[in-house]
């Protein structure tokens, strides 16, 4: 009788994982086809014919092809300046923050360290509250940073949530390592570079993500401090400035292309904007996908 008892119990408890597997299969499928869909659908109007995209019924496939969305972004007067400017900002930004928020979470995981604990605060405050649009411009200005490509690095080198995140990671390290390296002679410096940092890449590589996209996709700053220095134009500043005209016309700009008339149109210039400014960052992530995941895990949470 026991056994039967048992043996029932255990056949429900296996429908029961079969059911729960079924349904978690069929939500993530159906999550995948929502955050999936967008992405397609706005790629297949980016190779649509501008004029037919506009009457609708473009899903997943274009209905007539055309390269003339892509020509006419990329025959933008300062599309080339701005991408080049654009893939600078984003090295070189992503390195200097990545580099400064270190060292700086790195003086701060110091338990011995005099100031950490009021050093930290100040941080969390700059998270809440900034001087204003008008009083960091004044600052930028008396700085020499506006008409300047520094004006992108600079200022966002440091960042206190990118800090607070090292420093949390950096805290959960043993602290046996730092004991051992300073056992054998190791300065600060030293254990930095050659203990902390490379046991640290899931954090970095998670910053650094975080910091890419960031610049990446700033343009309001060129707006702000860069406007009348065409040669520090980025990507996305040109781009909005594109969208902005092709909207404001409110009507169809021709071209002819092998024998055909195809037109272009506010929705498909959109489509094939975003495209472009989408791609580099897609392609970066599965690269730090596996550090990004750990980053974010072990980085985020502090037992």
């Amino acid at each position: 009788m026991e056994e039967k008892i048992i043996y029932r119990s255990h056949m429900r408890t296996k429908a029961g994982d079969v059911i729960f597997h079924i349904c978690n299969g069929l939500f993530m499928l159906l999550f995948c086809v929502i955050t999936l869909y967008p992405v397609l659908n706005t790629l297949a109007i980016s190779f649509n014919d501008g004029v037919d995209a506009m009457r609708g019924g473009v899903h997943l496939i274009p209905r007539i092809f055309t390269l003339q969305n892509y020509s006419t972004v990329l025959a933008l007067k300062n599309i080339t300046t701005g991408a080049m400017i654009s893939v600078l900002r984003t090295v070189l930004g992503t390195l200097f923050a990545l580099a400064a928020n270190a060292l700086l979470a790195f003086i701060v995981s110091q338990k011995n360290f005099l100031f950490r604990s009021q050093l930290s605060l100040f941080w969390v405050i700059t998270m809440y509250v900034n001087g204003g649009m008008v009083p960091i411009m004044i600052l930028y200005k008396n700085l020499h940073l506006t008409n300047s490509f520094w004006v992108y690095v600079i200022p966002g080198m440091i960042s206190g949530f990118n800090m607070l995140v090292m420093r949390t990671y950096m805290e959960g390290l043993p602290e046996s390592l730092q004991d051992a390296a300073q056992i054998d002679g190791a300065g600060y410096m030293t254990i930095f570079l050659r203990v902390i940092s490379p046991l640290c890449k899931p954090i970095y590589a998670t910053v650094a993500l975080f910091v890419a996209v960031f610049q990446w996709n700033s343009w309001f700053d060129t707006m702000l401090y860069n406007r009348m220095a065409d040669q520090y134009t980025t990507l996305q500043y040109e781009l909005m400035k594109m969208l902005s005209a092709v909207t404001a016309l409110k009507g169809n700009a021709g071209a002819a292309t092998s024998g055909q008339t195809v037109n272009i149109t506010p929705v498909s210039i959109r489509a094939a904007a975003t495209i472009l400014t989408m791609a580099p960052i897609v392609m970066l992530y599965p690269f730090l996908q596996r550090y990004f995941v750990t980053g974010m895990t072990i980085g985020g949470v502090k037992e």
